[in-house]
């Protein structure tokens, strides 16, 4: 998911979206834990993934408390 995908993104979705790749994210750890993934990029993406999509929720939360 690129930068511009998630700035279309209305609050409601980013927030589900978040709940969607955490639990991937967490699937994916416990994956990589339990046997050696073929492809641990796909582990690294997903990580920031969610941190652009939490990154963007608290962007918008700051410019609702500044106005």
């Amino acid at each position: 998911m690129t930068q511009a995908e998630i700035n279309e993104l209305s609050t409601p979705e980013l927030i589900d979206h978040i709940d969607e790749k955490a639990i991937t994210l967490g699937k994916l750890k416990l994956n990589h834990s339990v046997s050696e993934d073929e492809n641990p990029i796909r582990l690294r993406f997903a990580r920031k993934t969610v941190a652009r999509l939490k990154t963007e929720l608290r962007k918008r939360e700051l410019a609702e408390t500044a106005q």
